[in-house]
């Protein structure tokens, strides 16, 4: 197996082309999480700065630490206006960024803007930083807008509502659908009992135009799924960044797991154990 690391332009290449790249979110602020995270074989992790309580410091350690095994690293940003958030990101290393609650195509654009060099975008060149080191300040810059992701989350009403557009605006690399959010945006929380919003018509509908929306402009499709057992529907639906939960889910379920092994074993051995009262497990 080569150790040598994909091109961001080569990752997405692989993508459009259907090859499937599997991930997680980090939302622990920890650089030794995200380190051994990246060991484990993941295509790439997520550092979750919307949710997470990371500021730029720790996000710096933490982005080392994923490239030091090998994933492809992205941040997720506060938004389409979060500049600062998105510059020190890429700065520090990152492979590329994510950027939530988009709703317009002018939204989009600005978006694209803030992640790409000029003529493409407003980027601010900057030398020496840690982004430039490998290729120096003109290797890393005169390839960055074709290797730079670019990923926009789909999680509103208006966002689905605007999709033909948004989909369209050049620059724009991966098109991310938060079900969650897209959900209590539609109103599906007040309308159907848990978790049967996920499979209601109206979110199926609107996966559709995504979808659609994706393959006529090219763009690669992604989402956040809690655990593994839809993977396969969105595989063949042409879902190919797919994140299979947060460091902190993974956690709880593998804590879950074990606590459950010695609830039934110590039955069997006549010292009955259980567990304290959570809502966690």
């Amino acid at each position: 197996m080569s150790n040598v690391a994909l091109s961001g332009a080569e990752f997405k290449a692989q993508m459009r082309a259907g090859q499937p790249k599997m991930g997680l979110f980090v939302n622990s602020h920890s650089s030794t999480v995200a380190e051994q995270l990246a060991h484990t074989g993941y295509d790439w992790l997520l550092v979750d700065s919307q949710h997470g309580p990371m500021g730029f410091e720790k996000l710096s350690a933490m982005l080392c630490a994923i490239s030091s095994g090998g994933a492809k690293s992205l941040v997720r940003v506060a938004g389409y206006h979060d500049r600062g958030g998105m510059q020190q990101s890429l700065d520090l290393g990152a492979d590329g960024v994510l950027v939530p609650y988009i709703n317009t195509a002018a939204e989009a654009r600005e978006a694209v803007s803030c992640c790409r060099y000029p003529m493409q975008g407003t980027r601010s060149v900057y030398f020496p930083q840690r982004s430039t080191n490998k290729a120096g300040l003109l290797g890393y810059v005169g390839k960055a807008n074709e290797n730079i992701i670019v990923a926009l989350q789909v999680e509103t009403a208006d966002c689905i509502k605007n999709i033909d557009e948004i989909a369209a605006v050049p620059g724009v690399d991966i098109l991310f659908l938060g079900q969650n959010d897209l959900c209590m945006s539609m109103g599906l929380y007040e309308k159907y009992e848990f978790p049967h919003m996920y499979t209601s018509p109206e979110l199926m509908e609107a996966t559709n135009k995504l979808v659609a929306a994706a393959q006529k402009n090219n763009v690669t499709l992604g989402l956040f799924l809690f655990g593994t057992s839809r993977v396969p529907e969105f595989l063949e639906k042409g879902f190919s960044l797919i994140s299979v939960g947060n460091d902190l889910h993974h956690i709880l379920t593998q804590a879950g797991g074990y606590i459950s092994d010695m609830e039934t074993t110590s039955v069997t051995k006549g010292r009955a154990w259980k567990r304290r009262p959570t809502a966690l497990l």
